[in-house]
């Protein structure tokens, strides 16, 4: 039952989350800045940033599903993200970096041309309000089943909270939310699992009381060929999605941008076990969910095993990390619709301060999309069937074209355009089409086997039999002479500006980690369980805090350098 001491944790944390947003108001002074952090983000605020990114209360609804009903599969299918980010870190982040552009959709304008980047854009735009619409639904179902407030009304309010510090404080607010939020998760998701053990009855009972072939790696409909389809999906999804590339080119250089990629794939080795075991081990306790209540396990052993107060920090961790992939989502988006069509098409002469209003002004208006499609998700079938659909149907001819465009000399723009438009229209019509006409539906393997196989081999079979006789092709010469213009470094002002703006992040970053620890140890005292637990979480919080405190003391060191070099000469010792 809900408690006071719940609703007032998660009114806490939502203002102030809120008011961090708030004080990156004045930050965003260009589009560089408000967009891209500078290009000069710490590496492993990046990689945090952009594992909440990929992450959202999704993950418990529709993977914890998937491990209720299923067991271990559920894991094998995130380690399939580790896969994604180890190939990212290893190809394709220092490329992203090294193309030198603002978003993904400018590199395509640049190397593929204007017409087939808004052909991407508008796919793209379409589809972000989709993917993330449906993300917000779960988290506002959770809330709405734990609170008892109508699920329209809580898709609503969390709607508008999510988008609010979006689109006042850009980039930074979005990444330091970002490790905020992952904070909150961790410490939810760390206290629950030895909680939900422990009513089980210990790991031998867990085991002994669900099905024999709940810790197979591959369980189901979820077979090896799926897991095989879905590892490409995802070193495709996280080496070229607009969303995640924007994380590897606001870093300072290809290095940095590789580690951003390290980070994220270091920390889906272990998370995955960690988030799945307790609808896992929830299956041992009641065995009875079916269908779409199957998506309620993670919340039905939370509020089996939570304490007053801890029940209401995990449903903030869930609503945050939700609240990080929206967001990520509608920065990107916004800085996609600011830089690429309305400055691009519209107002090639926009002042940065219009330009800053614009993104402002639009990701409050993609937002209110997203609102719209999370309120329609339930007639779509749930969560799963959502998630899994948008994936097989735009992952490949979305992401495989572009990303084979960073190493292709050989790709154009027409051809791109062609097998993009091509591998969408088979999809759609093996997914609608088919199975009223003809009676033939793809298995979920066969469907993502599709979705990548697909555009894959075309653009294989173009590459090496159509073009093969080509050295280059004539978009691809175009923009080699375009990347080999001398780009004018940024001014000594311009440079100090974007430290200063990522001093005050770090600094912002240290503040709410201690908040955070303070606010945990609150309720250690007044939990009825699990208070060394907590109070122990909260302790590494704070020492957590360390970690910005120092890297904000390096570079306000590096700035008194940098001042000194750049300062003219007073006096001259001879």
């Amino acid at each position: 039952m809900t408690t006071a001491i719940d609703t007032g944790v998660i009114f806490i944390f939502s203002v102030f989350v809120l008011f961090i947003g708030i004080l990156f108001a004045r930050t965003g002074r260009n589009m560089k800045s408000f967009f891209a952090g500078g290009e000069a983000v710490p590496w492993f605020i990046g990689g945090l940033s952009l594992f909440m990114s990929f992450f959202s209360a999704g993950t418990f609804v529709a993977w914890g599903s998937i491990a209720y009903k299923y067991g271990w599969v559920a894991v094998t299918i995130q380690w399939t993200m580790c896969l994604g980010g180890l190939v990212t870190a290893l190809f394709l982040a220092p490329r992203w970096k090294r193309a030198g552009a603002l978003t993904a959709a400018e590199f395509i304008k640049e190397r593929l041309g204007v017409p087939v980047q808004q052909f991407y854009i508008y796919i793209f735009l379409l589809v972000s309000l989709v993917s993330k619409g449906s993300v917000l639904y779960p988290v506002a179902k959770l809330v709405s089943v734990s609170l008892g407030f109508p699920l329209e009304a809580c898709t609503l309010v969390l709607g508008v909270m999510m988008i609010a510090y979006t689109a006042i404080g850009g980039l930074w607010a979005v990444m330091v939310t970002d490790i905020l939020q992952f904070v909150i998760l961790t410490a939810a998701v760390l206290i629950v699992l030895p909680l939900s053990l422990q009513a089980a009855g210990g790991w031998q009972t867990f085991t002994s009381n669900v099905p024999a072939d709940f810790f197979h790696a591959l369980n189901g409909e979820y077979t090896i060929g799926f897991i095989l389809a879905f590892s490409l999906y995802h070193i495709c999804y996280i080496g070229g999605n607009w969303t995640f590339v924007q994380r590897y080119t606001s870093v300072d250089s290809p290095a940095s941008a590789r580690k951003v990629s390290f980070l994220f794939a270091a920390l889906y080795i272990i998370s995955p076990v960690i988030w799945m075991l307790p609808p896992m081990i929830y299956k041992s306790i009641n065995p009875s969910l079916q269908g779409l209540d199957a998506e309620n396990a993670y919340l039905q052993v939370c509020r089996l095993v939570l304490p007053p107060g801890l029940m209401g920090l995990m449903l903030t961790g869930m609503y945050f990390s939700t609240s990080a992939t929206a967001n990520t989502t509608l920065n990107v988006s916004a800085a996609v619709f600011t830089n690429d069509i309305y400055k691009g098409l519209l107002r090639p002469g926009a002042s940065q301060r219009q330009l800053v209003r614009v993104g402002r002004l639009s990701s409050f208006l993609l937002g209110a999309g997203m609102i719209g499609i999370a309120l329609l998700v339930p007639a779509a079938g749930g969560m799963i069937e959502v998630v899994l659909s948008i994936a097989a149907i735009t992952g490949g001819p979305l992401l495989l074209p572009p990303l084979w465009a960073l190493f292709s000399k050989r790709l154009s723009g027409r051809a791109a355009y062609v097998i993009s438009a091509a591998c969408l229209v088979v999809n759609l019509l093996f997914k609608f089409v088919t199975p009223w006409l003809f009676s033939i539906s793809l298995s979920r393997a066969m469907e993502m086997v599709l979705g990548i196989g697909l555009p894959l081999l075309m653009l294989a079979v173009y590459e090496f039999v159509i073009a093969a006789r080509h050295s280059a092709c004539d978009d691809y010469l175009r923009y080699r002479s375009r990347d080999k213009r001398q780009q004018q470094a940024a001014d000594a002002a311009e440079a100090a500006a974007v430290h200063r703006q990522n001093l005050f992040g770090l600094r912002v970053i240290a503040f709410a980690l201690g908040f955070t620890a303070l606010l945990l140890y609150v309720l250690s005292i007044i939990t009825t369980s699990g208070k060394l637990l907590v109070a122990g979480i909260a302790s590494a919080i704070l020492l957590c805090a360390l970690i910005p405190l120092r890297a904000a003391r390096k570079l306000q060191q590096r700035m008194k350098a940098e001042a000194v070099q750049t300062a003219p000469p007073h006096t001259v010792m001879f």
